[in-house]
């Protein structure tokens, strides 16, 4: 049995009721391991604010989903008529609507920003690989949970845009039609769609996303942050077992990160109240229209934070499988003559990339374009071990490698801006190139990462005050 503390009978009622909860829960410990005593680099620095904001948009976006549901019916001939009921009629039904279109979008540029500060700093190397994979499982269900969101307006590019990510399932060689039926639950994307898409976004997926959220960050508690120096704080500690180069969490980035909060709380209100639909970016002028099964838009394009993966998956082309094939057959060249590795392995590559070319030779390329379209995700996975740099934050490799990094950030926003325009064969072209070299960044890795002399990397952190 648990040993109860006692305190003075004349400490104050607050004291007390402390002292209850914490003989019962570890409120006091749990606060104290996470926050007061959870020693962060004093060095962090303007990119260490987008974790918190994830957060809180997070948070956000559960507290207006409450009451969206309250009123939303997820009924194909209701659906369109409830959100307009929730805009015009409900009291500040718009502002709940707003706060949460908006906030969709917001979650995806804040993500975004802390997965990037993540590959510019190293964050993702020994012995922070789970926290890396948790994140990187973390934004695939967030792709899921907007995906599934969009269509519950039930308006034109709603239901067209969801109509043709269905499809893309059915491209998958023998299970595909009879998956793509059983993600619609119908033969057409219909109400049994808009059923399982409401039951899967307002219940399932935030059960999910809410536990990799928590796995996310004990596994950060668990091993600490990482900083912009890539210095593991742990390594200099004082006699009192602290990190020299640490300091708490809480006040100090608490403080840190509630600035940040309420700088992202004036762009994110001012976006509210004067630009909602950010001239047809967040909300697409089409989706105003109620879905209409027999009237196809002019053009069909995902939200903008799903165009990177949209451009890769337009990409694919008949022609384009020449020069993956190409791609796959000289990567097993390279790797079979340039790494060190039994001659098993070596076969075994050999084997593998035959095989490869062979599928893609005899699978549509259709079916590839959904691959793609996957992979540029899941590739993401595997980054703690495709990085074999010698040292991890940017600000010790060689400048080469920064100019690298700028030409991958460029090469990603071009791919999300062809994503959104209709289909051309300058657009696709240029497509074509900013997938190669999206792919090639990430496979080419273990050979560039390595190459150039790194600068020296300090003992300790290296911090101003400020």
């Amino acid at each position: 049995m648990a040993e109860f503390h006692e305190i003075s009978p004349n400490a104050p009622a607050a004291e007390k009721l402390l002292n209850w909860v914490d003989n019962r829960f570890p409120a006091s410990k749990l606060f104290k391991e996470h926050m007061s005593e959870y020693y962060a680099p004093k060095n962090f620095n303007f990119w260490y604010i987008f974790g918190s904001l994830s957060l809180l948009v997070l948070v956000i976006q559960i507290v207006t989903g409450i009451f969206l549901t309250m009123h939303y019916k997820p009924d194909a001939a209701l659906a369109f008529g409830s959100v307009e009921y929730i805009m015009r009629d409900v009291p500040w039904g718009w502002l709940i609507r707003y706060m949460h279109s908006t906030g969709s979008s917001a979650f995806f540029v804040v993500v975004y920003l802390h997965m990037f500060r993540g590959l510019m700093y190293g964050s993702y190397r020994k012995p922070r690989e789970l926290v890396w994979l948790f994140g990187c499982g973390i934004f695939l269900a967030l792709m899921a949970e907007a995906f599934m969101g969009y269509l519950l307006p039930w308006g034109q590019m709603s239901y067209w845009g969801a109509q043709v990510i269905v499809n893309l399932f059915a491209a998958i060689p023998f299970v595909g039609p009879d998956l793509a039926l059983l993600i619609r639950g119908d033969f057409v994307v219909g109400d049994a769609t808009l059923n399982r898409f409401f039951a899967f976004h307002v219940i399932a997926v935030p059960l999910v996303l809410l536990g990799l959220v928590v796995a996310h960050i004990i596994a950060l508690h668990e091993v600490g942050s990482n900083n912009p120096d890539g210095i593991e704080i742990k390594a200099s500690k004082d006699a009192n077992g602290r990190p020299l180069d640490g300091i708490p969490f809480h006040p100090y980035y608490s403080v840190h990160d509630i600035f940040g909060v309420g700088v992202f709380l004036m762009v994110f209100s001012a976006i509210i109240f004067f630009a909602p639909e950010m001239g047809g970016y967040f909300l697409e002028y089409n989706n105003f229209i109620p879905a209409d099964p027999l009237q196809t838009p002019l053009h069909i394009a995902p939200v903008w934070y799903f165009t990177p993966y949209y451009s890769m998956l337009r990409a694919v082309t008949d022609e384009m499988m020449y020069a993956l094939m190409a791609c796959v057959l000289v990567g097993a060249v390279l790797a079979v003559t340039k790494a060190k590795m039994p001659n098993l392995f070596k076969g075994a590559i050999v084997g593998g990339a035959v095989v490869l070319v062979a599928m893609m030779l005899a699978i549509d390329a259709k079916f590839w374009g959904v691959v793609a379209m996957g992979g540029g995700v899941i590739i993401l996975f595997f980054l703690p071990w495709l990085d074999n740099s010698p040292v991890l934050s940017i600000r010790y490799r060689p400048d080469w490698h920064k100019y690298l990094y700028a030409i991958f950030v460029i090469d990603f926003l071009v791919l999300g801006y062809l994503g959104m325009l209709p289909f051309s064969d300058i657009s696709n072209r240029i497509s074509q190139v900013g997938t190669l070299f999206y792919f090639g960044f990430f496979l080419l890795m273990p050979w560039w990462s390595r190459m150039g002399t790194p600068k020296p990397v300090p003992d300790r952190v290296t911090f101003t005050a400020h």
